[in-house]
């Protein structure tokens, strides 16, 4: 520990005391995770439009990453549009131009850092992307071309049983992915713009493959990144919130009812205090020590859109413990690189993003505190 820097060991030392004791609130985390992104957009090492993938205690602020960078421009669009703010807007729009100006000649993207090899189309990066270039579409009507191709690459390349199994990302462990459900949401968003494509037909597949072997604890048993006995909080719920979209795009009892099993399972495993274990075994165990702080973010967002669906009460509350635990872990004062970031674990030294300031973790918080404030 004391080879470490010194902001790693004091960030170590004030997880080990535990969070503050009171929730600093929605109205003071949410603007300072959205200027921590801006932040991270500004700083990114490789300089070109693009989100840093994180902010590192260990090595300082990391080049740009085309994934998240994707799916970060949406939540920009939406609290632009919430606030006024132009200067955001105008970022996000950076970001979706950038993500054009690197899409690969088959219509997909590359997995990993923009700077990382080998560089070959992956199918869920693209489609993360594809949900902001959707996104853009949308806000400005001029991003169609290459949402359609990002698209019709992602249609293409799917197997007939809904499967996508012949781009898969260089960065994580081979076999198949039922968190690609999150990709077939990117095709969802696609279809509606563009209805007659197949797109949304092809995101449908995906789920009903998804499901297939869904147990009846709504337990997915191909879920992580590297380790599916111990999928993390974060795959999973990349998985379940692909399924809420799927019904959210064509209602459906059966897909309701399969969200709901995922989705009480998740709420057995939950603290009371809103901590969630970072992996988790398949009786809804905890099987890690530390938070994965991301994915309890999506999971808290997946049990808001049940709330809304399903009025069940259980939700709600988890999914507001959920929150102020969340909003706890963020640092509204202190060193400028780490204030208003989300920390890939808690405490700091977890094994997900370990020491590290993740992008995606900022934007999946600002998406269930705009949710939640609703």
């Amino acid at each position: 520990m004391l080879s470490l820097p010194a902001a790693a060991r004091e960030e170590m030392r004030r997880d080990a005391a535990g969070l503050p004791g009171s929730d600093p609130g929605t109205e003071r985390v949410l603007p300072a995770l959205l200027a921590w992104l801006s932040r991270a957009q500004d700083l990114s090492a490789s300089a070109d439009g693009g989100v840093a993938r994180d902010f590192s205690l260990l090595h300082g602020w990391s080049s740009s990453y085309p994934e998240t960078t994707g799916y970060i421009a949406p939540t920009l669009f939406e609290y632009a549009r919430r606030t006024g703010d132009a200067a955001l807007r105008e970022r996000a729009l950076r970001m979706t131009d950038w993500l054009v100006s690197i899409q690969l000649a088959s219509g997909a993207f590359q997995g990993g850092k923009i700077d990382s090899t080998p560089v070959v189309p992956v199918t869920f990066n693209t489609g993360q992307i594809l949900l902001g270039l959707a996104a853009a579409e949308v806000e400005t009507g001029r991003y169609r071309e290459p949402m359609r191709r990002a698209a019709d690459w992602l249609v293409q390349t799917q197997d007939s049983d809904g499967c996508w199994r012949k781009h898969q990302s260089p960065f994580a462990a081979h076999g198949d992915k039922e968190y690609e459900t999150h990709v077939a949401w990117a095709l969802f968003e696609a279809a509606r713009i563009d209805p007659d494509r197949g797109y949304g037909e092809a995101g449908l597949s995906n789920v009903r493959w998804a499901l297939g072997s869904l147990a009846s604890n709504g337990w997915f048993a191909r879920c992580c990144l590297d380790d599916p006995e111990r999928p993390l909080t974060h795959t999973i719920g990349y998985a379940l919130r692909g399924v809420l979209e799927a019904h959210r795009f064509k209602p459906n009892p059966e897909l309701l009812a399969a969200a709901q099993r995922t989705a009480d399972g998740l709420l057995a495993a939950m603290r009371d205090d809103g901590y969630l274990p970072g992996r988790l075994a398949a009786d809804w165990s905890a099987a890690a020590d530390w938070a994965c702080l991301t994915g309890t973010a999506q999971i808290a967002h997946c049990w808001l859109m049940l709330f809304k669906l399903t009025g069940r009460q259980e939700y709600r509350q988890a999914a507001g413990l959920a929150c102020r635990f969340l909003r706890r872990t963020v640092h509204l004062d202190g060193p400028l690189d780490q204030r208003g970031g989300v920390k890939g674990s808690f405490p700091v030294n977890g094994a997900y993003g370990r020491f590290q300031y993740l992008s995606w973790g900022a934007k999946f918080l600002a998406d269930v505190l705009m949710l939640e404030s609703n």
